[in-house]
């Protein structure tokens, strides 16, 4: 839950993701299975309501007796623009039991696997295995999905170690410009333009494609062929509420691109434009499914969530 100072409303970059992939996607088959642990709880019981209700199917959503559903308590900029996370430690999301994710991930068997650096927070120090949180890795020894890492660089919970693993893994790699130049220092990749940045990342860590977004001036990708692709500017003059989930809906429609065969160039735009829409919004997650249709017609999803 985000925890706003005059409501809460539902959050998690997961959650988000997957929201928006269903309400855009259902008409045309995208069903995401959300892996994740929430608490027996006040907080919990309301987002298994909001599961079902958007139509996600809950088969991956753990219970626990002992530890709270998450909760980030959100202070926003006085222009709305920016906004700080106090994220609470040992949530009910920080014990994902790996064998029962496991069991997800073989009924279902995605395509890609959407997964940041936040979640592996609780992963054990540097040992002989490779570091990452054990739901995650097994998850990915046992699908074999492509990975889509949004990364979440959330102070004091950014590692090294976890964050060189994780890119090790991602064929698309998400960030906005501040966490670029902080992964490029982290990694040792010297000092240079962003766009020469992002060529040595690609390079150092064999990704396909990195994703860069840059708020209201727009965002790039860079593919590992050496193409480059720019959005426009946002529109002057847009009612910004607030930004929280904004960089979650531009990777919803990245993914939902990609499962659809949109050129590079169509999704860009479209994730930067379903972004901004984000950004009008009170949270990351509309309260209605209508907020959805416009870019379903607009996109040619059929008609939105099958029921």
């Amino acid at each position: 839950m985000d925890c706003f100072p005059d409501r809460q409303v539902l959050g998690g970059a997961p959650l988000n993701v997957a929201h928006h992939l269903r309400g855009l996607g259902g008409g045309v088959g995208v069903v995401p299975v959300l892996v994740t642990r929430i608490g027996k709880d006040g907080h919990g019981h309301r987002l298994l309501e909001a599961m079902r209700a958007a139509g996600l199917p809950i088969d991956g959503v753990q219970l626990d007796c002992l530890h709270p559903t998450g909760a980030a308590r959100i202070e926003l900029e006085a222009d709305g623009q920016g906004h700080r996370f106090e994220i609470a430690p040992n949530q009910a999301w920080d014990f994902i039991h790996a064998d029962m994710a496991r069991l997800v991930g073989l009924s279902s068997r995605p395509q890609w696997l959407y997964f940041g650096t936040l979640a592996q927070r609780a992963a054990p120090r540097p040992t002989a295995r490779p570091v990452a949180h054990p739901a995650l890795r097994s998850l990915m020894q046992t699908i074999h999905a492509k990975g889509f890492l949004d990364l979440n660089l959330r102070d004091p919970w950014v590692r090294k170690d976890v964050l060189r693993w994780s890119l090790g893994k991602a064929e698309i790699v998400k960030m906005n410009e501040e966490e670029l130049l902080r992964v490029a220092h982290m990694m040792g990749l010297g000092g240079a333009s962003q766009i020469v940045l992002g060529k040595r990342l690609l390079h150092a860590f064999g990704i396909g494609q990195l994703l860069v977004t840059e708020g209201g001036n727009g965002a790039w990708l860079l593919q590992s062929d050496g193409a480059c692709h720019h959005t426009a500017a946002t529109p002057p003059g847009v009612d910004v509420v607030d930004s929280v989930g904004a960089g979650d809906g531009f990777s919803a429609v990245f993914l939902l691109g990609l499962t659809q065969g949109w050129p590079a160039e169509q999704i860009l735009e479209r994730a930067h434009c379903f972004a901004g829409a984000i950004c009008r919004l009170r949270g990351a997650i509309p309260d209605s499914k209508d907020f959805y249709q416009p870019f379903i017609a607009a996109w040619q999803l059929a008609g939105g969530v099958a029921e």
